[in-house]
């Protein structure tokens, strides 16, 4: 499919992971790539790895925290190529502790890189995107919806660019523009992987997994292409859960496999 001939996307956080899948995925489908990361060297080597060089005509170092640093790569690349079509805000981080743990700084750079950001990219988007009739995706988490153990700041975050996302859809709706985002589930990145080093901790992690397995960064890329795409022409504030049906469940035990260990599936349970 080529949904994005001549169309120009911007891609935050595209050196790597679903980012750097993202940007694949855009530039598989025709579009022309505005990819910046936190690393100008990083990006250069993913485009040649991935022979996506064709594509990707800017190229930007950015800390997507900073207000005049995201708001000039957003201006640049509308401005050197005429148009911006698709603003897929992306980069993120993790931080891991209790409100009672994590330091101040960790928190506000939580906040800076995973929410303001996206707030900031927005804001200097709109403008292209009337024009274009354009749209946003955001990465969100299903960290987003739900609350993890050791992760205050991390949900926090999340939860803020899922109801940024609502918030944009609806203000912005009249104006032609639409916006969603993915809530990921496990993904098999390097951040990921870094965290759940350990084999046994990616086994158990797997076990919560109704489909047995972490997703790839190909999937979330196809999630956001298509939200992109026309084919999404009559969803805006949506968030599209990609996470292997965890969310589906209740977080219970999982009374199925204990149930039957004791024998007692072929009993009626009364309370």
């Amino acid at each position: 499919m080529r949904r994005f001939e001549g169309m120009v996307v911007a891609i935050t956080g595209a050196a790597s992971g679903i980012g750097e899948a993202t940007a694949r995925r855009f530039a598989a489908e025709g579009a022309i790539l505005a990819l910046c990361d936190l690393s100008e060297d990083a990006l250069a080597q993913m485009v040649t790895r991935t022979g996506i060089a064709e594509s990707a005509r800017t190229l930007r170092a950015v800390d997507v925290s900073d207000i005049d640093a995201i708001s000039s790569f957003i201006d640049d690349a509308a401005q050197s190529l005429g148009r911006l079509d698709v603003l897929v805000n992306n980069a993120g981080i993790g931080c891991f502790g209790h409100v009672d743990e994590i330091t101040a700084e960790q928190w506000r750079r939580t906040m800076a890189v995973d929410l303001d950001a996206v707030f900031f990219g927005s804001r200097a988007a709109l403008p292209y995107l009337r024009t274009a009739g354009g749209c946003i995706v955001n990465t969100a988490s299903i960290s987003g919806l739900f609350a993890d153990p050791g992760l205050a700041a991390y949900n926090v975050a999340k939860a803020g660019v899922v109801n940024l996302t609502r918030n944009m859809a609806v203000d912005h709706a009249g104006e032609g523009i639409r916006v969603n985002c993915i809530c990921p589930g496990g993904v098999g990145t390097a951040m990921l992987k870094s965290h759940l080093r350990d084999a046994a901790i990616m086994e158990d992690y797997e076990r919560l997994v109704p489909m047995g397995r972490v997703g790839t960064a190909d999937e979330m890329a196809a999630g956001i292409a298509f939200l992109a795409s026309s084919d999404a022409s009559y969803i805006t504030g949506t968030t599209l859960t990609i996470d292997g049906g965890v969310t589906a469940q209740t977080g219970q035990p999982n009374f199925d496999r204990l149930y039957r260990q004791r024998g007692w599936d072929k009993k009626i349970l009364r309370g």
